[in-house]
């Protein structure tokens, strides 16, 4: 770790880090998965999740949305949306220079700005604003196509022990 707090190079990235476990995923070059979640679980439900460091203190993840995610107005359901920015929270802040660690969800805001429609990949840009021993700060702004349709912030809590396997 560097003296900010960002991963030192490895691989080429300078200033970011990865989450633990991904590999380059095979169907999108230049973008990191953990496969596919396991079947059944809530993550599922999302999709295969990708992402990458985008610079200091940045990172991006990207959903590929489907019918399965659409309300009943035809639009990206607001559950699935929120759902999809709170992985992007870890994923996207490990990549922008987040600390190793165990961290849950403490709060999340979104705003919903534009429909999210499904066939069209959602790309939530995750920048890391602060860390502190115990807190991550982090803030973005999901795309489609180029245009912002969704703005978040959250804050994430490091926990000493993970929970015990049920």
């Amino acid at each position: 770790m560097s003296d900010d707090g960002h991963a030192l190079e490895s691989g080429g990235l300078e200033d970011v880090g990865l989450p633990t476990g991904p590999r380059e995923d095979p169907d999108h070059p230049g973008w990191y998965s953990w496969g596919d979640f396991p079947s059944g679980s809530f993550a599922a439900a999302t999709g295969r999740l990708l992402f990458k460091p985008d610079g200091p203190g940045r990172g991006v993840c990207r959903i590929f949305p489907t019918q399965a995610h659409q309300n009943m107005g035809g639009s990206l359901h607001g559950g699935a949306v929120m759902s999809f920015i709170d992985m992007a929270l870890f994923a996207g802040g490990r990549c922008a220079g987040m600390a190793e660690g165990h961290y849950v969800t403490l709060d999340m805001t979104t705003h919903f700005l534009a429909r999210g429609r499904q066939g069209v990949p959602l790309d939530a840009h995750v920048e890391l604003v602060k860390q502190t021993r115990g807190f991550v700060f982090l803030q973005g702004v999901v795309r489609q196509d180029g245009e912002a349709c969704y703005s978040f912030s959250g804050t994430l809590k490091r926990i000493r022990d993970r929970n015990a396997p049920a």
